[in-house]
């Protein structure tokens, strides 16, 4: 990801080693255990008292004519990697290869910025970029301290070896140079590489579009497609899913995959609707690794579904054919522009300041959230927020639904399936996008140009009072600073939103939409799984599943581990003494001490909501400071316990979980879904240690989720279904943070074009 308005600081680099050290070749070599860069862990080895900054060299070392120096720090340790990052390191990787064979074996599933600790991101933010705030940093004796460079940014690879079907995770230092006379460059050196047994890393689109292109070049394929009409192999659709994991035929030892097939109709449509005509009946199983068809099985004529006559939805091509011809157009202007700023990926706005980042995996993560509360500074709140899984399990046992169990981040990757938005349709209003780069599956970099959008929102009204006996008012309009991005996985779409108001509030969003994963009926066949869309046509019953990982760090800075999380539930008081009037009811608090005791469910009968508490700050009454995470509507699977998508989503079991922040520990169901013969791997693995969270660096995960029962409203295209959860200030503020809004100018009436003015009379007046 990269905008154009990156700058660097004021606060100049050391001299630069000599040339001929600065300057190395892309080889892989072990860490020199005297490389405090990598050895030494504490921040104090990363800063240095100093009197004052050191100066640029003007006499630069010069190797083989051609001068050097190191830079000026120029991207902040939670930066996206550029570009020229993401080349060096498949460069570096590919270096290290033994023999020709095993780099032309190399495919780059993922490379991404390994990310730094946390109190190198604290040294960033005092001395190196906004928000350039010291205090940050643990106080020493002797005065302040100046540091002298951050270290180097460094870089993770998910490679897999086609040839020999190993994936391996490496860790790929970055060292950027600039050369005098001919711009900047990069330079890399392999820290680690380790190779992971008995996983099968995510699939990438290239393999998709080869495992489509094999099926339809195989003979037997094309002789049961005739069997059912279908001659031209360009009509047909092949949606290669990973097999998940439901026997040892599935482990990992081979890399697999069991596509879905459907066939568009003959039209004119520039976006014929092909998922209006699934192909069923047909069983194939595909080698990924080698591209061959391994298994394949006419198993039963299903004659394709008629062309349904409303399956279509670009514009003239809709039901009757006619659009609306009554929509007037709305527009967002602002005048003096956007309330927001910008500085690289540093943004500001009301009081709320944040960083943006985005992964292959994730998409849109959110780092370093913060609140200038007045006197009282800048506030933290969470050090990174992401979803970081989802799972759409289908509800019918029948074939090919049953296997129907996407894990659509850790299988396929939300941030690799992204949108480039459209200004005015995508966003609307004054917007500022970032793009995201991104490695495919030969090590090119790909970009994916205005990939997460931000903007401004109006969202009603904040706040009003009118006082009835003046007929006086005051009235708030809130607005909401809105940074999303959209992605689409084979048939769906789904929208990822963070929201940020200005009393306080973080809430997160995801918008579905997209085209139903249809099922073709026999002539008088009805199937109680689904919803019959069309005739011949039915769409199963199923449910999504999201995953939130929450980092927080309410009122802590990135040295301190002072938060912990307590459960409310709302109880009615017993009949007696204390409730003659059977009128009485409290909040009841329970303190969540353990990672075993904090495996909980929502319950909207009770109003159960958590707040995540700074044990060591308290607000003027006395009481500790808190932000509070609301469910929104919410469900758990609807499968039995032995069900076998649930072996790799045992995180699904519950809505909530909390962990105490541990590096490695930020996928669910573990790094590797796709095809995972181990049983609850990740979150239900890591709770059984059962570590203390009475106080701790506290990490949240929220499971939600839909249940969709679709409707023919559903079809051809869904309207947007809404689901999310709210992070609300609770006792984190001495007062509503929105009170000092200002008011817009509402002096007046408008009505059919004309300006009436009315005077305010006097509601008590007006009564007597």
């Amino acid at each position: 990801m990269a905008t154009t308005e990156e700058k660097a600081t004021s606060l100049l680099l050391r001299k630069a080693a000599p040339a001929a050290n600065s300057l190395q070749d892309w080889s892989v070599s072990t860490a020199d255990p005297s490389d405090d860069r990598i050895h030494r862990t504490g921040a104090s080895v990363l800063i240095h008292p100093v009197d004052s900054l050191p100066q640029p060299s003007t006499n630069p070392t010069s190797s083989k004519g051609l001068a050097v120096m190191l830079r000026v720090q120029s991207h902040h340790p939670l930066d996206p990697l550029t570009t020229a990052e993401i080349s060096v390191a498949v460069a570096t990787v590919r270096a290290a290869g033994a023999t020709p064979e095993v780099r032309d074996s190399m495919r780059f599933i993922e490379v991404v910025l390994f990310e730094p600790e946390k109190h190198v991101v604290a040294l960033a933010d005092a001395y190196f970029f906004p928000p350039f705030q010291p205090s940050l940093l643990p106080r020493t004796k002797g005065g302040p301290i100046i540091p002298s460079k951050l270290p180097p940014r460094q870089a993770r690879l998910v490679v897999y070896n086609k040839k020999s079907n190993e994936t391996s995770i490496w860790i790929v230092e970055l060292s950027e140079v600039h050369a005098v006379t001919r711009g900047g460059h990069h330079r890399g050196k392999a820290i680690s590489s380790t190779v992971v047994p008995d996983v099968q890393p995510p699939m990438d689109a290239v393999e998709y579009a080869e495992c489509e292109a094999v099926i339809k070049d195989f003979p037997p394929f094309r002789k049961a497609m005739k069997r059912r009409g279908i001659d031209d192999m360009d009509l047909v659709m092949v949606d290669p899913w990973c097999v998940g994991y439901h026997s040892e035929a599935d482990a990992p030892n081979r890399r697999l995959a069991k596509p879905l097939i459907f066939c568009r109709t003959e039209s004119d449509c520039p976006m014929e609707n092909g998922y209006a005509r699934p192909v069923e009946g047909i069983y194939i199983l595909v080698d990924i690794q080698n591209m061959t068809v391994i298994e394949f099985e006419d198993r039963k004529l299903v004659q394709l579904p008629p062309a349904d006559p409303l399956r279509n939805y670009t514009a003239g091509e809709t039901r009757g054919g006619v659009d609306r011809s009554d929509v007037k157009p709305i527009q967002i202007i602002q005048p003096e522009g956007p309330s927001f700023r910008i500085d690289g990926h540093f943004v500001q706005w009301q009081k709320w300041n944040f960083r943006i980042g985005f992964t292959p995996r994730e998409g849109l993560v959110i780092y370093s959230v913060a609140y200038v509360d007045g006197s009282r500074g800048r506030r933290p709140v969470a050090h990174r927020l992401s979803f970081v899984e989802m799972v759409v399990p289908y509800g019918d046992p029948n074939d090919p639904h049953y296997r129907k169990n996407a894990f659509d981040a850790g299988e396929d990757g939300l941030g690799k399936n992204a949108h480039s938005l459209k200004k005015g349709c995508d966003c609307l209003g004054y917007i500022k996008c970032f793009d995201a780069h991104f490695t495919n599956f030969t090590g090119g970099v790909e970009t994916i140009e205005n990939c997460v959008c931000l903007h401004e929102e109006d969202h009603g009204m904040l706040w009003k009072h009118q006082d009835w006996r003046t007929g006086l008012a005051e009235v708030r309009r809130s607005r909401r600073l809105t940074v999303s991005f959209i992605c689409t996985v084979a048939n769906y779409e789904y929208g990822f939103y963070w929201h940020f108001y200005q009393d306080g509030k973080i809430e997160a969003e995801i918008k579905l939409t997209g085209i139903l994963s249809l099922g073709a009926l026999q002539p008088g066949e009805v199937r109680k799984y689904g919803t019959t869309i069309a005739p011949g046509l039915y769409a199963p019953v199923h449910q999504h599943f999201f995953v939130a990982r929450m980092d927080m760090a309410v009122d802590c800075k990135p040295s301190e581990a002072h938060n912990q999380v307590v459960e409310v539930n709302l109880k009615v008081e017993e009949p007696g003494n204390n409730n003659v009037h059977n009128n009485a009811f409290y909040a009841e608090e329970k303190l969540l001490k353990s990672e075993l005791e904090a495996m909980r469910d929502c319950d909207p009968l009770s109003a159960r909501h958590w707040i995540i508490r700074n044990t060591r700050t308290v607000n003027r009454t006395g009481n500790l400071t808190g932000y509070k995470l609301v469910p929104g509507s919410n469900c758990l699977p609807l499968a039995g316990t032995e069900a076998k998508f649930l072996r790799r989503a045992a995180f699904l079991k519950h809505n909530l979980w909390v962990t105490p922040y541990v590096r490695d520990e930020m996928y669910p169901g573990g790094e590797f879904p796709n095809q995972n013969p181990r049983v609850g791997e990740g979150l239900a693995t890591w709770v059984k240690q059962n570590r203390s969270l009475e106080e701790t660096d506290i990490v949240l995960w929220y499971v939600f989720g839909v249940t969709h029962i679709p409707r023919l409203e559903d079809w051809p295209v869904m309207p947007v279904e809404h689901i999310g959860f709210t992070l609300m200030p609770h006792g984190f503020f001495n007062c509503s943070p929105a009170v000092d809004v200002p008011p817009t100018l509402c002096d007046s009436d408008v009505k059919d074009n004309e300006v009436v003015t009315k005077p305010i009379q006097p509601g008590l007046l007006a009564k007597l």
